[in-house]
């Protein structure tokens, strides 16, 4: 279908899209817009022939809870006249409905009129929102494919570019470990070589604090057997001091014992005389006692 190629009902073609969209959305509104006035029309039109029959048919019952008209008082001219009114009467009636159940009918056939006709543009819409649709899908189908080739090739090409960057990606990546690998090796002699210069420097100040504890050994058995000497020396001191300490001390208690011996001894002498002095005493009171008890 070209893009200059029009549908019977006016519609201007897309190329590759069907119908423009615009110009069918337009026409179904101006469809739904006459079908709803049919329906509004014929419902219109039941409701007045609805009600003119409910008025036929109230006039109808009126005329029969009439009491006949009696009129033989009148004159024949009189009763003629009222003959001919009730032929009219009767005439208009018979017209009134006549005209009633014609516009009735007429009504239906109208409204069924708009019904097929709302009917018929109905599945005219349908069908070509329908064709519209099929194009849309068949239209959106080939879309589809068309973007599953370009993107099949898109992904084929990204694939291809992915494998040639992680192709490079390995080699600088290779590249950077052997450069790490020969750092690493590099640090690592270092470290063994620092490491061998530290064991050294302790191996050697642990030597020298060997030396010096050795030095510090002799130094403390040398101080030690000074001591020994010393304390020997000081116990000998000791034990003359303590010699001469009692012996003095024997000394002072031989002399002290003496001297005990002397107290004691005058003492003695001391107490022979208060005794003696006492008893002379004693046998003075007794003396002087008795001549008193003779008198």
């Amino acid at each position: 279908m070209s893009s200059a190629s029009v549908s019977p009902h006016g519609f201007g073609a897309a190329r590759g899209r069907g119908y423009r969209p615009d110009q069918v959305d337009a026409y179904a509104a101006a469809l739904s817009h006459d079908r709803d006035a049919a329906w509004e029309r014929a419902a219109r039109l039941t409701v007045l022939t609805r009600e003119m029959e409910e008025e036929a048919a109230r006039l109808r019952e009126a005329v029969t809870r009439l009491a006949p008209q009696a009129y033989e008082t009148l004159g024949e001219g009189a009763r003629r006249l009222f003959q001919l009114a009730q032929e009219e009467a009767a005439a208009v009636r018979e017209g009134a409905r006549q005209e009633a159940q014609r516009l009735a009918e007429e009504a239906q056939e109208r409204a069924h009129g708009v019904r097929d006709a709302a009917q018929a543009h109905a599945d005219t819409v349908r069908a070509d929102a329908d064709e519209r649709a099929r194009q849309c899908l068949l239209a959106a189908r080939a879309e589809a494919d068309e973007i599953r080739v370009s993107a099949r090739r898109e992904v084929k090409e990204r694939r291809g570019e992915a494998l040639g960057a992680l192709r490079e990606v390995r080699r600088r990546t290779s590249a950077t470990l052997a450069e790490q690998a020969k750092e690493l090796a590099e640090r690592w002699e270092e470290a063994e070589r620092a490491e061998s210069e530290r064991v050294d420097a302790a191996a050697a100040r642990e030597a020298e604090r060997v030396a010096l504890a050795e030095q510090a050994l002799s130094e403390a058995k040398r101080a030690f057997g000074e001591a020994e000497e010393s304390g020997r020396r000081c116990q000998e001191e000791a034990r003359a001091r303590a010699a001469e300490i009692l012996a003095e001390a024997r000394l002072r208690e031989e002399r002290i014992a003496r001297e005990t011996e002397q107290v004691l001894r005058a003492h003695g002498e001391r107490w022979d005389d208060v005794q003696a002095q006492m008893d002379f005493v004693r046998s003075s009171l007794t003396a002087l006692t008795g001549s008193t008890q003779g008198e």
